[in-house]
């Protein structure tokens, strides 16, 4: 029997992975004929599982009775997530399906932004007075468990103005005698969230005190609802992709890759390249500015690609390890100078050994029969030389840009590899030049 169980769960598991991995090329039609063909249970496990953009999508293909069973199946938070998620055509219409107390509450979690903590939270929870007793606090939560859309992992205790007051886990309301009053046994200290607090600031909260839940509080310490790590799981998801692309040089998708129109990914790249390519022509005029110097001693032109990379390369690292300890809280402004003072040695270091790789290589040449010039030796610490001062500069500049975005309270992903690397190759261009200049001064003459 546990056999055949395992394999029907099994089988069901493939089921909804198959119809997952093709939902996106699926029509609009496909996907409300493959949802009715699943059993109940197993439809709503689907659906639930779905992106709040997916389930939106669904919903505007389905009639109303069966719109607003799916829709109602939805915590507020969520529900509120899919409204927006909607065309505007149709999100007077969803508002509609829900009853008088939920769609006061969804129209409140509307008035926030998206990116917010009043915008994620649910405004449901496990509320309790302080003057009540345990016993009584008890009898009162087996009634609004059954009421709730999500299970329950804190008890709030708040005063008649619905200001929070303290907070009680499950464990401490079971394990506290009988007879003492709420506000006798709850915790005072608790951490909460700013309404208007970005989302993209709550996660670290979660990381640090290791909560389930947070509370949601107004200006005025009101209660307002709770966010929950599950809540934060795909909001980080989303940062971190979002990231992800503004490094790579491209604005933020606002969909899914296979959902993002043709327009609309071009309009999304073509920003940055534009930029970048404009960036890069005065790369054209660095060479011009050095055309002579080229014409002396064409071997010059050779290691052009070879000090730009290293430059860029340099920068794009430095930035990347900035940025990600911006975004996790490992460093802050006032710490600037200390990362820059680090990175210094760092990129310092390691021009230096890649100088020296760029020197020995010069002269291995040499040896081997190759004459870049009979200045041999000097060009090869022109080349060492360079190597050290460009990966300097280009690191210096990767790690200068993030604190430089975030002081002017932009966002330091912004400062992303391909921008990092388009100014290093200027500066490392004018570097380069500068110091063969000065060091084959006789031979260019």
């Amino acid at each position: 029997m546990d056999r055949v169980e395992g394999q029907l769960s099994q089988e069901h598991s493939e089921v909804l992975a198959d119809l997952r991995t093709a939902w996106s090329v699926m029509s609009p039609d496909e996907r409300v004929d493959a949802l009715k063909l699943l059993p109940e249970d197993e439809a709503e496990e689907f659906f639930l599982a779905l992106t709040g953009r997916e389930q939106a999508q669904l919903l505007c293909c389905l009639p109303n009775l069966t719109k607003r069973t799916w829709l109602r199946l939805l915590p507020l938070d969520d529900a509120a997530d899919v409204i927006q998620e909607a065309p505007l055509a149709a999100r007077d219409e969803l508002l509609k399906l829900l009853d008088d107390v939920s769609l006061k509450e969804v129209r409140a979690l509307l008035a926030y932004a998206e990116d917010e903590a009043g915008g994620l939270m649910n405004p449901r929870f496990a509320r309790l007075r302080p003057e009540m007793t345990v016993d009584e606090a008890i009898l009162y939560l087996r009634k609004q468990a059954q009421q709730k859309d999500r299970p329950i992992y804190y008890c709030y205790v708040l005063d008649a103005e619905q200001k929070l007051k303290g907070v009680l886990s499950f464990r401490q309301l079971l394990t506290a005698p009988a007879n003492k009053r709420i506000e006798e046994v709850m915790v005072q200290e608790v951490v909460t969230v700013a309404e208007d607090l970005d989302q993209e600031k709550i996660a670290p909260l979660f990381t640090s005190h290791t909560f389930v839940a947070l509370p949601v509080v107004d200006a005025q310490g009101r209660m307002k609802g709770v966010v929950t790590a599950e809540d934060i799981v795909g909001v980080v998801q989303e940062e971190a992709t979002e990231d992800i692309q503004k490094l790579a040089g491209i604005q933020a998708l606002e969909a899914p890759y296979l959902a993002t129109g043709f327009a609309a990914m071009v309009r999304k790249r073509a920003g940055w390249l534009a930029a970048l390519f404009f960036g890069e022509l005065l790369t054209i005029h660095a060479m011009q500015r050095f055309e002579a110097e080229l014409d002396r001693i064409a071997m010059l032109a050779f290691f052009v690609p070879l000090i730009l990379a290293s430059g860029g390369n340099t920068g794009s690292q430095s930035s990347t390890l900035v940025i990600r300890a911006l975004a996790l809280g490992e460093v802050r402004i006032p710490d600037w100078w200390r990362v820059f003072r680090r990175e210094l040695v760092v990129v310092g270091s390691l021009g230096a050994i890649l100088g020296l790789i760029g020197l020995a290589y010069v002269l291995v040449s040499h040896l081997c029969g190759i004459d870049y010039t009979e200045e041999y030796l000097t060009f090869a610490v022109v080349i060492a030389g360079s190597l050290v001062g460009v990966m300097t500069f280009g690191g210096l500049l990767g790690t200068s840009l993030p604190f430089l975005l975030r002081l002017c309270r932009l966002d330091p992903a912004t400062a992303c590899s391909p921008f990092v690397a388009t100014l290093s190759d200027v500066t490392g261009l004018l570097i380069y030049f500068t110091v063969a200049t000065h060091l084959l001064r006789d031979k260019l003459l």
